[in-house]
């Protein structure tokens, strides 16, 4: 039986009618994917307002992993906010604020002592990783890189690399961050424009090179207080660190006493088949930086890493008045249970393999689709107009999210170039799910490129 149910015109008559509302009564920088609004929603499947069923595969942008509305989930928040709603964790404290943070750092790699801060966002979790590793190493310089993207409060939306929409006419921006080149093995170039398309021990060597000259030319490494990378790019177009290049990462911040940080803001919990990225690397992160599916939905972020980095900043150095909400703690405390005791990260994995097999044809199948690559089931493909030339092709990720929800997908794009499809299924999705919408997008993907079976 199919979980698509489509009984009204895309948008229905109520979405639209309540999309003139917003229009009246929001300003126009929240952007939106879809023109539906949401009723209800329950494992991979949204409902919307005129009675039509999508699957999902936005996941809130990666936020609601365990499925919509789990209801072990439902049950830990409904339960908590009979006891309390709020009573600010720097005013009275609460037992759920300290079981997430003993859980997260069991569960967090490295073999030395850890502490956790709780947040509500992962922008505000940036700032307070870099925070701390200021206040730990008393130097000032940040290294971030090409193609990141790190949040929209002031250090975030710095450390951020695209402009237009998420820097564009905010300028001036915070001092002291310096931006390396990243390995993007489908894009990497050398200095005679040799195209290296994916020799990805040469770009690795090429592209530390880089790092290093960013660091000893123009900072100094004993001014540099951190590094900051995303194992997977996630609004950068979903490319993977190379395993040589975060090893070599490691080292030098080690050798240099920089603290090596991880955002795993969209990497955490599942998204790319291992309970942590860091994990596919075999490194361990000084800080490691969490939020998105670590509440199934609630607002809740971490910093989570050495006792004594997280030690640094003196009392009431960080903190806030909804920080570490107890009724998002205890939504936490209920995902970490499902990792726990279920057979989650091996869905996961299984949702990976069947969607990396499925892109892997497409790739074969489709001369749009350039690249296809992730880790686990956080995986995307590329769309180019011409393979030789790798030119984006942005218009065609655009018709493709609009046919996709016209006919019961929600998917959402990314990358610099704004030519990515990137897929962000919920990780309780059955696999009947998955090659249901993945049908929808395919399809979508034939009509702008109908010759298949490419020679």
């Amino acid at each position: 039986m199919s979980s698509i149910q489509i009984r009204t015109e895309i948008p229905g008559p109520i979405s639209q009618e309540l999309m003139a509302r917003r229009k009246k009564a929001v300003p126009q920088g929240p952007f939106h994917v879809s023109p539906i609004f949401a009723e209800r929603a329950e494992g991979a499947l949204i409902h919307d307002v005129d009675g039509n069923t999508f699957i999902d595969f936005a996941s809130g942008i990666g936020v609601t992993n365990s499925g919509h509305n789990h209801p072990q989930i439902v049950a830990a928040t409904k339960a908590q906010l009979e006891k309390y709603i709020h009573t600010s964790f720097n005013v009275v404290p609460y037992e759920p604020y300290v079981a997430v943070a003993e859980k997260l750092n069991a569960l967090a790699p490295g073999n030395f002592e850890k502490k956790t801060f709780l947040a509500n966002s992962g922008a505000e979790a940036v700032e307070n990783a870099i925070k701390f590793a200021r206040s730990h190493t008393k130097k000032q310089a940040i290294v971030c890189f090409d193609h990141a993207y790190h949040g929209r409060t002031y250090m975030a939306m710095t450390l951020t690399a695209k402009s237009v929409p998420y820097k564009h006419g905010f300028a001036p921006f915070n001092p002291e961050v310096y931006r390396a080149p990243f390995p993007y093995l489908y894009r990497w170039a050398s200095g005679n424009s040799q195209d290296y398309d994916g020799d990805e021990l040469n770009v690795c060597k090429e592209a530390f090179r880089a790092f290093k000259d960013v660091i000893e030319c123009q900072i100094g490494a004993d001014q540099v207080a951190g590094v900051i990378i995303e194992p997977v790019c996630g609004e950068g177009g979903f490319i993977p660190v190379p395993k040589p290049f975060m090893k070599l990462l490691e080292n030098y911040c080690k050798e240099h006493h920089i603290v090596f940080m991880l955002d795993e803001i969209q990497t955490g919990f599942g998204r790319t088949g291992n309970f942590f990225a860091a994990q596919h690397y075999g490194v361990e992160p000084d800080l490691l930086i969490l939020a998105k599916g670590l509440a199934g939905g609630m607002p809740l972020s971490a910093v989570t890493g050495r006792a004594d980095i997280l030690e640094s900043a003196g009392v009431g150095g960080v903190g806030g008045t909804y920080c570490g909400n107890p009724v998002a703690c205890a939504a936490s405390l209920a995902v970490l249970d499902l990792y726990e005791s279920t057979d989650a990260m091996e869905h996961c994995r299984m949702l990976g393999r069947e969607l990396s097999q499925r892109l892997e044809r497409w790739s074969r199948e489709y001369e749009i689709v350039g690249d296809h690559r992730g880790l686990g089931p956080m995986r995307a493909v590329e769309l180019v107009k011409n393979r030789s030339t790798k030119e984006p092709y942005k218009e065609a990720v655009g018709k493709i999210i609009k046919r996709s929800y016209e006919n019961g997908v929600i998917c959402i794009g990314a990358g610099t170039y704004g030519n990515v499809l990137r897929f962000l299924i919920p990780l309780t999705a059955t696999p009947e799910q998955l090659h249901e919408g993945l049908d929808v997008v395919e399809a979508g993907i034939e009509s702008l490129c109908p010759m298949q079976a490419i020679k």
